[in-house]
């Protein structure tokens, strides 16, 4: 349960109010040059208290290499990082240590394993994924060298969504800095904003959408059968804390079309490159990636988390009221979007392994 991928492998450890989380990186490529101010700016943009929509935790998540490079390349041994927690308020969870949240691990984790770490959720808690966003920065350095490029955005809060396809949007709002919601629409940015403010003032939550673009993923990435390319990144985004639901091309809306409507027709472009007229199939076929856009949404349900009360029952089964109170995020997606592209970073990069290897036999 704590290890993902199969050539480029990562193990994370650690919880959220213990010394700290961590990875380690298994089959990594030697030779790669690891570009440390890179990691920091991934970690940044997933660390707690960067905004005013976001939770006031403040993390550093500075990364300590402890094995597997050499004068600034990766050995080809395991990359162990590790990231110290600096900012924990355990005394916040102490009036939950008996009660079960609602929608939260609390009631699982207890009856899985007869003991849980309540202190902001232990290994269930969103910190887990720091060590997911440092491992797929790892990655995202080598699929760039592969010229594999991995563009995550904000697309939905709520009830308001981004009316723009990713092939209409300005990326370069990145370059700039991005702003504190992660959508590249000024206007519809704003309106984004506006609710999680008004969300958070009302001491509730709400959800919303991260969809994500991969260019220039060559054709052949992916198995035909059970580790078909959308299946893994499914599973991918799936084991994201918050996630709902995952779609990848055409999705729910393709049903709409006729056969005739939805079909990719192939042509030759002008540099010799079969193509394919549309993208409904959302750059995968047969499970397998044909080598346009991959594209597709993940969907984030409210933090479970409030600032009032809610009713719940104890360890004993009785009644209760759990009050709101702790540090956290009245939306996760802004935060989200690093950490879905890490995790997509992670499958490409152990697909293209893959079938580098399936080649070389």
């Amino acid at each position: 349960m704590n290890t993902f991928g199969h050539i480029f492998r990562i193990t994370t450890f650690g919880e959220s109010h213990g010394k700290g989380i961590g990875v380690t990186i298994d089959g990594c490529p030697a030779g790669l040059e690891l570009d440390l101010d890179f990691l920091a700016s991934e970690m940044k943009r997933r660390k707690p208290g960067q905004s005013k929509i976001t939770t006031p935790r403040k993390e550093k998540d500075e990364l300590q290499i402890l094995s597997g490079t050499f004068e600034g390349k990766t050995t080809g041994t395991p990359l162990a990082i590790f990231i110290p927690n600096q900012d924990q308020k355990s005394n916040d969870y102490s009036h939950i240590a008996d009660k079960f949240r609602p929608s939260h691990a609390d009631y699982t984790y207890q009856k899985k394993y007869g003991n849980r770490d309540y202190r902001g959720g232990g290994r269930s808690s969103a910190r887990e994924t720091a060590a997911r966003v440092a491992a797929g920065a790892v990655a995202k350095l080598f699929l760039k060298s592969k010229g594999i490029s991995i563009q995550g955005y904000v697309s939905q809060v709520g009830n308001i969504t981004l009316q723009k396809s990713y092939s209409e949007l300005d990326f370069s709002y990145n370059k700039k800095g991005e702003n504190i919601i992660r959508c590249p629409d000024a206007e519809t940015a704003n309106q984004m904003i506006d609710l999680i403010e008004k969300v958070k003032n009302e001491g509730d939550t709400i959800g919303g959408v991260v969809s994500c673009v991969l260019e220039n993923v060559p054709v052949g990435l992916g198995e035909p059968v059970f580790d078909k390319l959308h299946a893994e990144l499914g599973k991918a985004m799936l084991s994201i804390n918050a996630v709902k639901g995952f779609e990848y091309g055409s999705g729910f809306e393709g049903i709409k079309l006729k056969g005739s409507e939805h079909n990719d027709e192939f042509y030759t472009d002008e540099n010799g490159k079969i193509r394919t007229k549309t993208n409904y199939s959302g750059g995968i076929q047969g499970g397998i990636s044909n080598g346009e856009d991959i594209y597709f949404k993940v969907a984030f349900k409210p933090v479970a988390t409030l600032m009032k009360d809610q009713e719940s029952i104890d360890k004993e089964g009785n009644k209760t009221i759990v009050s709101g109170k702790g540090r956290h995020d009245p939306c996760v997606v802004p935060r989200a979007v690093p950490i879905v592209e890490a995790m997509a970073a992670l499958v490409i990069a152990d697909f293209y392994l893959r079938q580098k290897v399936a080649n070389n036999l």
